[in-house]
């Protein structure tokens, strides 16, 4: 039975190129915190390590994982499988750790539905404008215009998800959306006041959908 001493699940989902990994990365250095490894049918990236970043698996495989009603959540982004192991996640949290999850917004509502007896925050990260999502994208590594292309029509079906969330965080500058986020962690852990402004949220929204 999960206990007051249980570690709280922490979910960062926002449209490709919008930064979450890297932000799910600088929290994952925080005492206590740790990420939840996701399984995916995807080719490493060139920066990405197998069984740190991701487990990479065959197609065939997630799909046994699915069977089995392995994963907490799972999804299809891009063409690819991208899924969350259940026993490690309940492992860390009752044994205290405080679980981070680089997840979209279908693995993030899936895992809500769940209805898990851990406490969860959910933040949503959006850029601070299309023109920078764009360069962003561009810059990656995708030679390919049509793939930036494709992920900018994906976006605007993404951003609209961000009403399902506690927080929308804007990833203007890397450094304050990470203490941003830091401090509203703390707020929900301590049961403390929040600086948030929501009409600010949504005035952001209007500009990224218009």
């Amino acid at each position: 039975m999960p206990t007051q001493n249980d570690g709280v699940m922490i979910i960062l989902s926002s449209p490709s190129g919008a930064g979450k990994t890297t932000l799910v990365k600088l929290l994952s250095e925080l005492d206590n915190f740790e990420v939840s490894i996701s399984h995916t049918t995807r080719e490493p990236r060139a920066d990405e390590i197998p069984n740190k970043d991701y487990y990479f698996i065959k197609e065939e495989e997630f799909k046994r994982l699915i069977n089995n009603e392995e994963f907490l959540e799972y999804a299809k982004v891009f063409d690819n499988l991208y899924g969350t192991s259940r026993t490690p996640v309940i492992d860390k949290l009752d044994n205290g750790k405080n679980v981070l999850f680089d997840i979209d917004w279908q693995g993030a509502d899936q895992i809500k539905n769940k209805k898990l007896d851990y406490k969860l925050i959910t933040f949503f990260i959006l850029p601070p404008s299309k023109e920078i999502l764009f360069k962003r994208l561009s810059n990656r590594d995708m030679k390919d215009k049509l793939i930036a292309d494709e992920r900018m029509k994906q976006f605007s079906r993404d951003v609209l998800h961000w009403i399902n969330y506690d927080y929308v965080v804007i990833n203007d500058d890397l450094n304050k959306c990470y203490s941003k986020i830091c401090n509203l962690i703390k707020a929900e852990l301590t049961n403390d006041s929040k600086d948030y402004d929501l009409d600010f949220i949504r005035s952001h929204i209007e500009k990224l959908t218009n």
